[in-house]
């Protein structure tokens, strides 16, 4: 009998531990915000497969698209054979990016290829070879991906020498004393010790951390940052990987700050549970790269390509940007509730924008000082209740909530309760 506990032995026999699982369980099936495992008990899904699931799990209108691509033709490689999906994708994405210039996108399969891709152009159309980042970045796994992303455990101790030509500045978080400011200054200091402002490529900026903790980019450090692009002839890149796609309330979560940036990298949402990214630019940036420079054997995969077309159709026949905004605001008050009652952990610091929402798990009630284990404790006690729920930040001190955009209003009332139940004091 297939089971959870020995879907285990063999995960352990056959899997290495490098890739890590955050549940003990299984899954069997899904649908919109809940899932079942192999043993058949539910779970309220407030993680999305990172972010990914924004219109829900097996959208009816996604799930016909992919469908309707499978009995057409499944791969031809789009370098060989071109396919009218993939320009379809590129054209929407044209429309909706908010460059303020004529567009082009190109496609990949995961997030870490499209910041791979993006640093390419950036490098190609400047001639320019330095990169820089902030502190508690990600950016993804592969090296110059990895090289990008400002959190060492676990995700570049022991794989070094990083590339070369990437340097970090601190990521303004007020709770932790960085200000705006602080992070400007630092920049321009990095200009004059360690790198020519000339000699930059691309500065990489994700709208809202990811891993780093869902901490919110101030409108100020991305207004400063397009200045200092301009004036330094630097291509501005927004890694919208985690925002894209309606979750911040917006279709991308650079639009809140009022830039426009040059290259727009995407993934996760996009695809709606298809692997699925790309990158989004200016026309005379993104044309820089000679014919051949740029692909994959399976960058923009036809199915996946239609599957995204879908998604983009329901973002917009059900207002999903609105209703993330409605979704987050309901999301926040229950937070704040939680953190004014004394029979719970503490917790502090909620952080939202639209419905990309984190925590804090704090030592003490009014603390600024935070608790990786308490955090911990409480995704555990989640999990065992039926909650799906992810951590993050440097310290893992975070919670995270990445319900789909299409959940049911019982579902997210039932997922709360649930989460309130996992800070319950022990």
């Amino acid at each position: 009998m297939t089971n959870n506990t020995n879907l285990l032995g063999r995960r352990e026999a056959a899997v290495p531990r490098g890739v890590a699982t955050a549940l003990p369980v299984f899954a069997d099936r899904a649908l919109n915000a809940e899932l079942w495992d192999v043993e058949g008990r539910r779970f309220i899904d407030f993680a999305c497969g990172i972010g990914v699931l924004n219109v829900g799990h097996c959208h009816p209108r996604v799930m016909a698209a992919a469908h309707a691509q499978i009995d057409r033709f499944t791969h031809t490689a789009f370098q060989v054979t071109a396919y009218e999906t993939y320009i379809a994708l590129a054209e929407r994405l044209n429309a909706l990016a908010p460059l303020g210039s004529p567009a082009r996108s190109i496609f990949f399969s995961t997030g870490a290829e499209a910041v791979e891709n993006a640093v390419k152009i950036a490098r190609k159309a400047t001639g320019r070879s330095a990169l820089i980042a902030f502190s508690g970045a990600f950016h993804g796994r592969s090296f110059m991906s990895m090289a990008l992303t400002g959190k060492t455990a676990p995700y570049k101790r022991g794989f070094g020498p990083m590339p070369p030509e990437v340097f970090h500045v601190p990521f303004p978080v007020s709770h932790q004393g960085i200000s705006v400011d602080a992070s400007i200054k630092a920049l321009h200091q990095l200009f004059k010790t360690d790198v020519a402002a000339d000699e930059v490529a691309a500065i990489i900026i994700e709208p809202v951390q990811g891993e780093g903790g869902f901490h919110v980019a101030p409108p100020e450090l991305l207004q400063a940052l397009r200045r200092i692009a301009d004036d330094n002839g630097i291509v501005l890149i927004a890694d919208e990987v985690q925002s894209g796609f309606a979750r911040t309330g917006t279709m991308f979560g650079i639009e809140h700050s009022g830039i426009r940036p040059d290259l727009i990298t995407v993934a996760k949402a996009l695809g709606g549970g298809f692997p699925l990214s790309g990158v989004i630019g200016r026309a005379e940036v993104m044309d820089a790269v000679d014919p051949g420079g740029l692909g994959g054997t399976y960058a923009g995969s036809p199915i996946a390509c239609a599957a995204a077309l879908a998604v983009l159709d329901v973002i917009e026949e059900q207002n999903l940007c609105a209703r993330s905004r409605a979704l987050g605001e309901r999301v926040v008050a229950q937070l704040q509730a939680f953190a004014a009652r004394s029979d719970l952990r503490p917790i502090g610091h909620v952080r939202a924008l639209g419905s990309m929402i984190a925590f804090d798990l704090l030592a003490a009630r009014g603390s600024d000082e935070v608790d990786p284990l308490a955090a911990q404790a409480v995704l555990k006690k989640a999990h065992a209740l039926g909650l799906i729920v992810l951590g993050c930040g440097a310290q893992g001190e975070a919670v995270r909530l990445l319900y789909p955009l299409t959940i049911g209003d019982a579902v997210l009332a039932e997922g709360m309760a649930l989460l309130g139940q996992a800070l319950a004091s022990d």
